[in-house]
């Protein structure tokens, strides 16, 4: 994810102080993985040098100086390219597992077991996010499905590739 374009258009909605900003994408995007405050300043430290935001106040307090940041003109208009540009469909052309099965095979492994297991860990990972997914509002609801629908044609590929099993080991060990 584009960290940079993604606090820009938070800060779109109104000015904030990194800590705000910090716990808005935490709330929206992490998914589990918060970002590190150090991210935040530093990011904010690109944004401010490209001009894209402004320092748009100093409050002092017990601590050090908080700074409160607004988008500038040229930060909406980076957002408006970003989100008007169509994201380039991932491909999985070489994905981990595919390596994986192909070295099990050429390495006289059970490729039907590699792909066991992985169905396995698949199957609990769909339960974790059907779980998640009833009990979460509609922004966890979409980015659920959204892993899911993955899933599932991971899934697909894997019931395909072992079907196919017999074939690809001849294919790979010549």
């Amino acid at each position: 994810m584009a960290v940079g374009t993604t606090l820009l258009g938070l800060l779109q909605q109104h000015p904030a102080h990194g800590y705000e900003l910090k716990r808005a994408y935490d709330e929206r995007f992490s998914a589990g993985r918060p970002l590190a405050y150090g991210q935040v300043y530093s990011t904010l430290a690109r944004l401010l040098k490209h001009g894209l935001v402004e320092v748009d106040g100093v409050e002092s307090g017990d601590g050090p100086e908080r700074k409160r940041y607004a988008i500038t003109e040229d930060g909406v208009a980076d957002v408006d390219r970003w989100l008007s540009t169509p994201e380039t469909p991932a491909q999985h052309l070489q994905s981990v597992l595919y390596t994986k099965l192909v070295l099990a095979l050429v390495t006289g492994r059970s490729a039907t077991q590699l792909l066991d297991v992985q169905r396995e860990a698949h199957l609990e990972q769909m339960r974790v996010l059907t779980r998640r997914k009833s009990g979460g509002d509609l922004l966890d609801q979409l980015v659920c499905d959204h892993a899911l629908f993955h899933l599932e044609a991971d899934l697909r590929w894997l019931e395909l590739t072992a079907a196919r099993i017999d074939d690809l080991a001849t294919e790979v060990t010549r």
